[in-house]
């Protein structure tokens, strides 16, 4: 390679990283933690789905108990449900009988029956839960890894973009080290100079998670600014109608027509998901979908898919006229899946990573922190290389406060993560407020901290050691406020919950063990 091409990588690979560091490492941070959202959720809860059982609801029961609380006739209603969790999240529209609306004299219960409401259903014992009050850390940090936090859409915009800031640091320095890619990944001098030991532990983990990263960052990237993508189309071909871009995506259901007459046939909801399910097997129920509920045109949408580990893009449906049970529509999902909806899934499963149970979630999020760690040592190595004696004492002193800026905001991540499990226990539940509040005032001072101390190796090695004692804790906090200790989840099959509290200990013994081990860092 020129020197004039080696110069562009090299440059290209240097400023695109640096500039994103910060904000990449706290997607991949949160990021990491999210393959494991629906554990978090069920820990945080007291709750667990055993992964080898799958959860029965009855669909009858729970659509009874919510027209207790909310008159159905005449809304489309549906309820999204998910294998990992008790709780399906239950999406209705406002009632289209506007006669029987209108007869009612409480105000207050016409405005119930005429607006939507969206929120959690706990299947067992019927609790529902605003998206507000059934807010967890799973959420939390799901939502962090893409900035959510942040004014919409600011946050999305921003994550799309250092997605695709991180795509070009990839592809550069994948160019930069093409003509040594193999030679330099089997190098590791730890007993070398400093910025040899950075140099070789960014290129081999970098090369070890190259496919991982290359696949989150197309993803991260489209998901997050596809719209900004997407809108131009939408504007040109279909004259901004949304509607007909989803249709001919085959987002939208067919509507059926409200004909304000009461149905007098009983139905079972129970019968129709069994039937569906009948047809194909192994196959899992996503969604339940009402139109028009207790009317003469009343029909339902029973979605659903094969497990991932029989076929990775296999998604169907039966859509029912309750009246005659005839069947309107049929989706086949081992025959009739296009290349349509592989392209809409495929990036789904890969992105999520739940499509391999434990196993490829626990390797998704070691890759996720060997990510991190490429991207410190990235940042760590511009500071090496800039740390000379012929390089006038200002700039030295100003390059070293940059990466001590950066190190304090990314690694103290760690002991406020681990807090912030604590703190759920003690005080739960945590609303969303307060989850903001410790996480993000916690972060806050401790970079503060971090900041004053004006020590490298100080931040390095006390964001370890402080995040493996509060990790340590987790699950000690978990058995005394609750009595779920990890060996009696383990006994009672309560898997999701005995993970969680044993995942902990194994992070903070790694960790402890990586903070006695660090190289001291030549700092100001």
């Amino acid at each position: 390679m020129n020197n004039r091409n080696y110069n562009i990588y090299f440059h290209t690979h240097t400023v695109s990283g640096i500039v994103i560091s910060v904000v990449l490492f706290i997607i991949f941070f949160a990021g990491s933690f999210s393959f494991f959202k629906s554990e978090i959720n069920n820990w945080e809860r007291g709750e667990t789905v055993a992964i080898h059982k799958k959860e029965q609801i009855n669909y009858d029961t729970t659509f009874d108990s919510i027209n207790k609380n909310y008159t159905l006739a005449g809304r489309d209603v549906s309820l999204s449900v998910s294998p990992h969790e008790r709780r399906v999240f239950v999406r209705m529209e406002g009632t289209k009988d506007t006669v029987a609306a209108n007869k009612l004299k409480d105000t207050l219960e016409v405005a119930k029956l005429k607006s939507g409401h969206y929120f959690y259903l706990n299947t067992k014992n019927f609790k529902a839960q605003t998206y507000d009050e059934s807010y967890s850390i799973g959420e939390f940090l799901y939502r962090l890894h893409f900035l959510a936090q942040v004014p919409y859409p600011i946050g999305y915009y921003l994550s799309g973009f250092v997605a695709l800031f991180f795509l070009f640091a990839i592809i550069t320095g994948v160019l930069l080290h093409w003509n040594k890619i193999v030679s330099n990944f089997y190098i590791f001098r730890p007993k070398e100079k400093l910025k040899t030991l950075w140099t070789d532990a960014h290129t081999a983990l970098g090369m070890i998670g190259l496919p991982f990263q290359f696949v989150y960052a197309v993803t991260g990237a489209f998901f997050m600014i596809k719209l900004l993508i997407v809108a131009p189309s939408v504007m040109a071909l279909y004259k901004g109608d949304q509607n007909k871009l989803y249709n001919d995506l085959e987002y939208n259901n067919p509507e059926f027509k409200f004909e304000n007459k009461k149905l007098a046939t009983p139905f079972s909801i129970n019968e129709l998901v069994e039937k569906t399910k009948s047809n194909w097997k192994d196959f899992e129920i996503t969604e339940v979908q009402i139109q028009n509920y207790g009317d003469t045109n009343m029909h339902i949408i029973v979605d659903g898919k094969i497990p991932h580990d029989k076929k990775f893009t296999a998604f169907g449906k039966i859509i029912y006229k309750v009246a005659d049970g005839k069947i309107i529509a049929k989706k086949n999902p081992e025959t009739d899946n296009k290349y349509l909806d592989g392209v809409k899934n495929v990036l789904y499963r890969v992105h999520f990573g739940d499509y391999g149970g434990y196993a490829l979630k626990i390797i998704s999020f070691v890759l996720g922190i060997i990510t991190c760690f490429v991207i410190i040592s990235g940042v760590m190595i511009w500071l090496v290389a800039r740390d000379k004696k012929n390089m006038p004492e200002k700039k030295r002193r100003f390059n070293n406060s940059v990466v001590r800026i950066y190190l304090a905001l990314c690694l103290s991540m760690y002991p406020v993560t681990a807090l912030i499990f604590i703190a759920n226990k003690v005080f739960y539940p945590l609303s969303r407020a307060n989850i903001y509040s410790v996480y993000f005032i916690s972060w806050l001072l401790l970079t503060i901290f971090f900041l004053l101390k004006r020590d490298i190796n100080f931040t390095n090695k006390w964001c370890l050691i402080s995040g493996s004692i509060l990790g340590f804790l987790i699950p000690i906090a978990n058995g005394i406020c609750t009595g779920n200790w990890f060996w009696k989840t383990f006994a009672n099959d309560q898997i999701q919950i005995f993970f969680i509290d044993v995942f902990w200990i194994v992070l903070a013994a790694i960790t402890l063990y990586v903070s006695f081990k660090l190289k001291k860092v030549k700092s100001e």
